[in-house]
């Protein structure tokens, strides 16, 4: 019952602007912490165990920390948690980031997680390795850099995006586009692009068959209008499709906007006819 009851706030919290729910029936405060990674750090230390809630889906599964020490490299703690967080990624490990919230003592901290076992595991819970989750000022181990793609997924979690995606400029903005991509996001997307609301589903199920992608703006090809309403850049792309494996293409992406106030909208007719293409090149439907 107390889980039940846990979700229903959660959902509810989730769709406030300032995400922030104190219950008046329990001790339980729930606000979402945009915590930085030292103060995490130091708050789940090495073997302690918490709770992971995804955002999208609302499901939840117990992890340990077991290592990192530039973000956390967990495992689920036992087979049913790495059952549940398998059903989170659709049945199939992936690389993907999702916005997800930590459940600490009597908060949430916000977080993102990628559903890719690899490297070492330890525990007896039929996941072959770890996963990491990455807080606000995580970076990777390799590069010593914050990941893109696991810094926009945080701002979701802490309800924080639509405020980031209304101040960015236009190349950014693209590149919060490609992300939510990359990332198969299906609400950050229909946030950024120029579609028609009936078709977006049809439209955005397309990019299921991108397994993975990585790109670099020409930001020396960028033209815009006289109005500074409207700015296209050209982007080289790295796919890896489903049915087709690598693909290298470049596609040129038109950025328009109302006035100069205004944020930033993403044309994605080009993306979208690239995938028509491969998929009719190769016989798909």
């Amino acid at each position: 019952m107390k889980k039940f009851v846990f979700i229903i706030l959660l959902f509810f919290l989730l769709g406030l602007s300032e995400p922030h729910y104190e219950a008046a029936s329990s001790s339980l405060d729930f606000h979402i912490n945009d915590l930085e990674w030292q103060k995490v750090d130091e708050l789940l230390p090495r073997k302690s165990t918490f709770t992971v809630i995804d955002v999208e889906t609302g499901k939840e599964f117990e992890v340990q920390r077991r290592a990192g020490n530039r973000h956390a490299d967990v495992q689920p703690l036992s087979k049913e948690d790495t059952k549940i967080m398998k059903e989170i990624y659709g049945g199939h490990w992936s690389w993907k980031r999702r916005a997800v919230l930590v459940k600490w003592d009597d908060s949430l901290i916000a977080a993102s997680m990628h559903g890719m076992p690899h490297g070492a595991g330890a525990l007896q819970n039929g996941f072959p390795g770890h996963f990491c989750i990455h807080f606000s000022g995580s970076t990777t181990h390799k590069t010593g850099n914050p990941d893109p793609s696991h810094h926009i997924m945080i701002l979701k979690a802490a309800g924080k995006l639509d405020q980031y995606i209304e101040t960015r400029d236009a190349q950014a903005l693209l590149d919060v586009f490609l992300v939510s991509v990359k990332n198969s996001d299906k609400g950050i997307t229909k946030k950024l692009v120029i579609s028609n609301l009936e078709e977006f589903d049809e439209q955005f199920h397309k990019t299921n068959q991108i397994e993975s992608m990585k790109w670099e703006i020409e930001t020396t090809e960028a033209t815009k209008d006289d109005t500074d309403l409207s700015r296209t850049y050209r982007v080289k792309m790295k796919f890896y499709l489903k049915e087709i494996g690598p693909v290298k293409e470049e596609l040129s992406f038109r950025l328009i906007r109302s006035s100069t106030l205004s944020p930033w909208k993403v044309e994605w007719q080009p993306l979208l006819l690239f995938l028509d293409q491969s998929m009719t090149d190769t016989g798909g439907d």
